[in-house]
């Protein structure tokens, strides 16, 4: 039996690389996109080296055109196609999202609301929509919530909304998706020590190491294993 197809978002790092490792380990071929393309290669090379076929393409979620373009070159390189008889699609790992900066809401920046607004919630649906058409019955996608968008905390306003509405948008898609038999799942992981912090903070490493004191927080692997779960369903 051929190996089959998964697209990670976010693969640079994180629960991305993570994913695209524990995934190429159990069997998976991996198509990679983020928007640094030399890491991307790297967590290529791993893949590689657990047998996995390996596509990469780097570009900005945000970006609804190159979203598209990006879709279908790695969907062409690959041999997925969209008639009956083409090899599909068989995972989306709809991974790709940030938090940047963290305060009352009137002393929010405009740059930061539409990076994550942009990247989190319409980012998302450009991914889920060019992929989509490659998909078949018994294809899954897993959207990357976060327990932000069940419960708001200080200073998480926008980024909690961006969350709340990943939150709303599974459901939805889950919905419109059922008559086509393509699964739609959402993990909604608490706080990890990822980049993440480090992202939010602009590089401000002691103000991202004091998010984790206190307390274990979860690491990467813990995502990719809930992922491996949820496909493996």
């Amino acid at each position: 039996m051929s190996r089959p197809w998964v697209l990670i978002s976010g693969a640079s790092s994180g629960f991305g690389e993570a994913s695209a490792q524990q995934l190429a380990k159990e069997g998976w071929n991996v198509l990679l996109t983020s928007r640094r393309e030399e890491r991307l290669e790297e967590v290529a090379q791993t893949c590689r080296s657990m047998g996995a076929t390996v596509h990469v393409e780097a570009w900005d979620m945000r970006d609804r055109r190159a979203t598209q373009e990006g879709v279908e070159d790695l969907m062409k390189r690959a041999g997925i196609g969209t008639e009956e008889n083409n090899p599909f699609l068989g995972a989306l790992v709809n991974n790709a999202g940030l938090a940047v900066g963290k305060g009352p809401f009137d002393q929010g920046l405009d740059d930061d609301w539409d990076r994550m607004l942009d990247t989190n919630v319409k980012g998302l649906l450009f991914l889920a929509r060019a992929c989509v058409p490659f998909m078949t019955a018994g294809s899954r996608m897993v959207n990357m919530g976060s327990i932000a968008g069940k419960q708001v905390y200080p200073g998480g306003n926008v980024y909690c909304a961006s969350k709340h509405a990943v939150d709303a948008l599974s459901q939805a898609m889950r919905i419109d998706l059922v008559d086509r038999g393509i699964g739609v799942s959402q993990i909604c992981p608490g706080a990890a020590e990822t980049e993440f912090s480090n992202v939010r903070f602009k590089g401000n490493q002691a103000e991202a190491d004091a998010v984790y004191q206190g307390y274990d927080p979860l690491v990467a692997q813990d995502i990719a294993e809930a992922v491996s779960f949820v496909l493996s369903r």
